[in-house]
């Protein structure tokens, strides 16, 4: 925008909520205008005008991201440096940078930009003011500043805005490639983390998400340093002051099933559980939307069909600018973002004095035998949260293909996770024992075979399973224990057929539905094993065993 000779819609007042800390202490310099902390309505009129967006039926904000449609994965680093090299859990998940190259790449970067606009956002991360890191957003586009300013805690006066000092600042410029030749990366693409400078970058991608993460694995570096629980799930509270924590990867539920009418949503994705509260560590939600039902999530349709939300590749009409929620044609992973005060029963507060009453481990069972609903013991838990079973769903990484891949991610977000998985279990270890939380690991995956051959349970038997659980129906029925994995299944569960609460009803060949639950416990055995030097014995038991006869 910068070769046009008139003003963009906001260029007038791009300052009026400009900090006092500028963009000269980031190294920037000989800019075009900087865009500072507008407001929802500015930036849509930024977007449009930029030919960045388009607005679509009931007014939510619709992009497309081109060819990054989901997380970039193998191409996210964290810089190896003397102050924090000792807590990295290095290894796929955290590939080291040497300082040096992170340093070129930013020297480029100040470089690449001279001349631009920019947008920034300054905000927090972190609903509980004792915790709440102040942080800075710095974009290339206008659609992009929208999305931090949806996701994150926005200042509530304009002069908290100007003296607002971020202690942590991401820049995200999806059109400025990093050179592997140069930089040492796999791609041309880079997400990297310098936690010595409190500096991020996304370089090569523009897909959201990826500033969304990024904040979220700087604060699972962070919180667990000052004792705080830091976790990859979504907490929703009942009228009793229950609250619940659901956690799994994307695509097994935890937005969907904690977006529960009957209770109250503290959030759908990153929370930090202290010695206090119960906190989420964002303002929005980030959802997918692919095969949304008004039907079965009637709250979450509700909220992207409005005014204030942004759909990433999700297929429309042109002329009647209609959204067709079924279309996969562009990609698995369509995602709308949105303010959480669009779910009718959200948690104004975004937290919850107290503590957990439930944890929900939720997984993706691609391979049809898991039960439905378990309850676990310590050691079982821990085993459980360690391993993080589940299938990736398809979109929600570049590469994965139509059919769920079985995969195991510690802590059910390995990703986004900094510090050994130790840290994080010992932490919840701790957190479950002294509040004496009960523990339950959910299946959202398939029934009656693996994926192609059986069907996806039920989201209102998984619902009323959850809800028998919450509301502690399930503490007096009768149990099972499981021939291999030795957690308790329950006989019986109000509204929920009895033989769905044993998987093995629905395959037509029992023979091969044992064969696969062993070769299942075969994967958790082997995947443990990367874990079990300094892990106490009687977690290591708390494993499956597998069949003998």
């Amino acid at each position: 925008m910068k070769y046009l000779e008139f003003d963009t819609p906001a260029k007038k007042h791009a300052a009026e909520f400009k900090s006092d800390y500028g963009l000269a202490n980031h190294g920037f310099r000989k800019l075009d205008t900087v865009f500072w902390n507008l407001p929802t309505e500015a930036l849509y009129e930024e977007a449009v005008f930029r030919g960045e967006a388009h607005i679509v039926d009931k007014g939510a904000l619709h992009v497309f991201t081109g060819k990054w449609t989901a997380r970039a994965a193998n191409d996210k680093y964290v810089v190896k440096e003397p102050t924090t090299q000792d807590h990295i859990w290095w290894g796929v998940y955290n590939r080291p940078m040497a300082p040096d190259k992170f340093d070129g790449i930013v020297t480029r970067l100040l470089s690449y930009l001279q001349g631009e606009e920019l947008f920034v956002q300054d905000c927090y991360a972190g609903a509980d003011p004792n915790y709440r890191l102040p942080i800075r957003v710095i974009t290339e586009s206008a659609w992009q500043s929208y999305f931090a300013r949806n996701m994150f805690i926005s200042p509530k006066s304009r002069e908290e805005y100007k003296y607002f000092i971020p202690e942590f600042t991401l820049i995200a410029v999806p059109s400025f490639n990093v050179d592997p030749r140069i930089d040492g990366t796999l791609t041309d693409t880079a997400i990297v983390i310098n936690f010595a400078q409190k500096l991020a970058i996304v370089a090569g991608s523009s897909y959201a998400g990826e500033i969304k993460k990024t904040i979220f694995t700087l604060m699972n570096y962070l919180m667990p340093l000052e004792g705080v629980m830091s976790m990859h799930c979504s907490a929703n509270v009942g009228d009793k002051n229950d609250v619940a924590l659901f956690f799994g990867l994307s695509g097994t539920g935890k937005t969907t099933l904690s977006a529960d009418p009957k209770r109250k949503l503290i959030g759908d994705d990153e929370h930090g559980w202290s010695d206090d509260a119960v906190f989420n560590y964002e303002n929005g939600c980030y959802a997918k939307v692919i095969r949304l039902s008004a039907e079965h999530e009637p709250q979450i349709y509700s909220a992207i069909h409005r005014f204030g939300a942004i759909l990433e590749n999700v297929v429309y009409d042109k002329p009647s600018r209609k959204l067709d929620l079924d279309d996969e044609i562009i990609t698995e992973n369509t995602r709308a973002s949105y303010p959480l005060d669009f779910i009718d029963n959200a948690v104004p507060e975004k937290m919850v004095k107290g503590q957990p009453e439930n944890i929900i481990f939720l997984t993706c069972d691609a391979t049809g035998v898991m039960p439905p609903i378990a309850r676990l013991d310590l050691n079982q838990a821990m085993y459980h949260f360690i391993s993080g079973y589940t299938a990736k769903i398809a979109g929600t990484e570049i590469g994965l293909g139509i059919e769920p891949e079985i995969t195991f991610s510690a802590c059910f977000g390995a990703p986004f996770m900094v510090h050994h998985p130790f840290l994080y279990a010992n932490l919840l270890k701790e957190k479950i024992k002294r509040n004496n939380v009960r523990v339950w690991l959910v299946n959202t995956g398939w029934v009656g075979g693996k994926f192609g051959v059986g069907k996806r349970i039920s989201i209102r038997h998984t619902r009323n399973l959850l809800n028998a659980a919450l509301e502690g129906k399930l503490d007096n029925v009768q149990y099972r224990r499981d021939k291999i994995f030795g957690f308790e299944v329950p006989l019986t569960c109000p509204d929920v057929p009895e033989d769905v609460l044993e998987p093995s009803n629905a395959w037509g060949n029992k023979k091969e539905y044992w064969e696969r639950y062993d070769s299942l416990a075969a994967r958790y055995i082997e995947n443990f094993k990367m874990f079990t030097e300094g892990i106490p014995r009687e977690v290591v038991e708390a494993g499956p065993k597998r069949i003998t006869e």
